[in-house]
């Protein structure tokens, strides 16, 4: 998996004041945070194999379960729908789940396996094709 990281380019402007001043701010802000890498999870709800869809409480369980206790500092979940095409050429549209984990650097390789467990075991779970991964580096400050 190739990931690409862009930057925003910046601008400054001062009314009056010392333009060098910007500079400085604008140099502090850049070396503020501590590198960090967020993994989103795509989890779908509709079954495959025709099986009842994936429910609030059990998606809510299997955080409880299967993330929670390998990322216990934090995580976030968001409500989506989202839609692919399935091996047929069929659009499919079904309503998802987003996990956000957010964790440093120097932690990727343990995280990477922990993280495939978590995919394989909802995959597993709930007869999935897949759980999407996507990878960003940044940087964070709290």
């Amino acid at each position: 998996m190739a990931v690409l990281v862009v930057g925003t380019p910046v601008a400054y402007a001062t009314l009056g004041g010392d333009p060098s001043s910007a500079a400085r701010s604008a140099a502090a802000g850049a070396t503020r945070g501590k590198d960090y890498i967020e993994t989103r999870l795509f989890f779908g709800t509709e079954r495959p194999d025709g099986g009842p869809d994936v429910t609030d409480g059990q998606f809510m369980a299997f955080i409880d379960e299967e993330v929670t206790p390998r990322f216990p500092n934090g995580l976030t979940v968001q409500d989506g729908r989202g839609q692919w095409r399935d091996s047929n050429g069929v659009i499919e549209r079904e309503r998802s789940y987003e996990l956000t984990l957010l964790y440093p650097s120097s932690e990727a390789r343990v995280r990477d396996s922990q993280i495939e467990r978590i995919r394989d075991a909802y995959e597993k779970a709930y007869a999935q094709d897949s759980v999407a991964r996507l990878e960003e580096r940044m940087t964070a400050d709290f």
